[in-house]
């Protein structure tokens, strides 16, 4: 009997083993140049926003809007701590100029392009060398780069200076959302796309191929500075028109005068500025920089709190001390009642951050968002991930232009700084009180150490 019953055992023990034998060679191993040790770097600047379920839009204590609060679950995302500065934004000028420059100056002078790779082949396409210097006060480069200076008939005091109208970053993106429609979809059966798509020109054209949903654009760089003088009339703000972008004075101050296709233009930019040797050998690509949507912007407004008026989690634009928490206009005309050193805007990070340690989500300046305004936007957007977009046509009427704007800025009443206010201004226009944040969608979990 014992020793039946240790076959017994001994047989049951073979199966069991056998049975694990077979079910490890069904799971996939690791891929040759896996990384098990991968973690995200905090981008510089910006700040942990966790992935979460918030209630965003005005509580029962706000004045009434025709979009209500809702409860919606967002995905973790980095985002800038202060809006992007003159000194962050003109880098990009710079680097428009100097491309520019260095096409121009590669049609006279050699060193300026790179024919051939490493191995000495030649290239398809010649390519920029960033490494060769300019020398910016050389006639014969002046002479190479003409077309990128006023001309003569343009020049004030006969002085050579840029011409910003010349200054056009270039890119494409691909449009997802085109893509998804099933009536775009490829047909395995006749080997072809059978839909149509709307190009950058906003032309209906039938998909050739997949490069039918790769938009090209083309946006001028250089911010408008002249909406000092446009945006407030009978009003001596000639000193902000001439100096505030340009002025190392500013660096740290919001930049303003932007579009909203020039702060998506921007954001793109900034995608090229990882730097290689700062990512490890297979290393999972971070993902893009962007605009904020209009829900994001909220969550990260509101600092982790629910049914808060303002950023700092008050009824109030005062603390306990009677000073003013934010930069905004508080009383009639007063303007440096909020901050006696300045009229206007401030640099950035000058009062106290909200919880998630975001500053200025309240006043400074408004911020563009990528979301599209329509007034019932809650009641339309998805409870996971909102957001709405459309990308307007050039021939497509104003009200589908409108792109949402928060947060408020130095030269708006309270209301219009609270977390839940939405506004709206057309994404072609400029405005001395609109600038923008980026955003980055992140990997990480909140439980993630680095």
């Amino acid at each position: 009997m014992k020793k039946a019953l240790t076959y017994l055992f001994i047989a049951a023990v073979m199966l069991f083993s056998s049975c694990q034998k077979d079910t490890t060679s069904q799971y996939l191993t690791l891929g040759k140049g896996t990384s098990e040790k991968w973690f995200e770097p905090i981008p510089y600047g910006m700040v942990y926003i966790p992935r979460g379920s918030y209630t965003i839009g005005p509580n029962d204590d706000e004045i009434y809007e025709p979009s209500p609060a809702k409860t919606v679950s967002t995905e973790a995302f980095w985002i800038d701590d202060t809006e992007i500065t003159n000194n962050e934004y003109r880098q990009f000028v710079y680097w428009v100029r100097d491309k520019k420059a260095r096409e121009l100056l590669g049609q006279t002078y050699n060193d300026f392009l790179i024919t051939e790779d490493k191995y000495g082949a030649p290239l398809k396409e010649p390519e920029i060398n960033w490494e060769e210097r300019i020398e910016w006060n050389d006639p014969d480069y002046q002479m190479a780069m003409d077309e990128l200076y006023l001309p003569e008939q343009d020049r004030f005091n006969y002085k050579k200076e840029i011409d910003t109208r010349r200054l056009v970053y270039e890119y494409y993106w691909v449009d997802y959302k085109q893509a998804a429609k099933r009536s775009n979809s490829f047909n395995f059966e006749t080997q072809k796309y059978e839909g149509s798509v709307v190009n950058e020109k906003g032309e209906l054209v039938p998909i050739e191929n997949r490069s039918s949903f790769l938009m090209r654009e083309s946006v001028p760089v250089y911010p408008d500075t002249l909406v000092w003088i446009r945006d407030f009339t009978y009003a001596y703000n000639e000193p902000y028109t001439k100096k505030y972008f340009s002025h190392v004075g500013f660096d740290d101050y919001p930049v303003v005068g932007v579009t909203w296709t020039q702060a998506k233009a921007f954001c793109n930019w900034r995608n090229g500025l990882r730097s290689i040797t700062s990512e490890r050998f297979n290393e999972t690509p971070a993902h893009d920089f962007r605009l904020p949507t209009e829900s994001e912007w909220e969550v990260a407004a509101r600092g982790g709190m629910h049914n808060n008026m303002y950023p700092w989690g008050s009824y109030y634009t005062r603390n306990v001390n009677g000073c003013f928490v934010a930069n905004f206009k508080p009383l009639r005309g007063n303007y440096v009642a909020d901050s006696p050193s300045t009229t206007t805007t401030m640099r950035g990070g000058e009062f106290d951050p909200n919880p998630y340690g975001v500053y200025d989500m309240a006043g400074n300046v408004a911020e563009w968002t990528s979301s599209a305004y329509y007034e019932a936007g809650y009641n339309t957007i998805n409870d996971f991930n909102p957001e709405i977009q459309y990308n307007a046509r050039p021939d497509d009427p104003p009200v589908m232009k409108r792109k949402v704007v928060r947060g408020g800025s130095w030269k708006d009443v309270a209301y219009y700084i609270q977390t839940a206010t939405r506004t709206f201004e057309y994404q072609d226009t400029t405005k001395s009180y609109i600038g923008f944040r980026c955003v980055r969608t992140s990997f990480r979990d909140e439980l993630s150490k680095q």
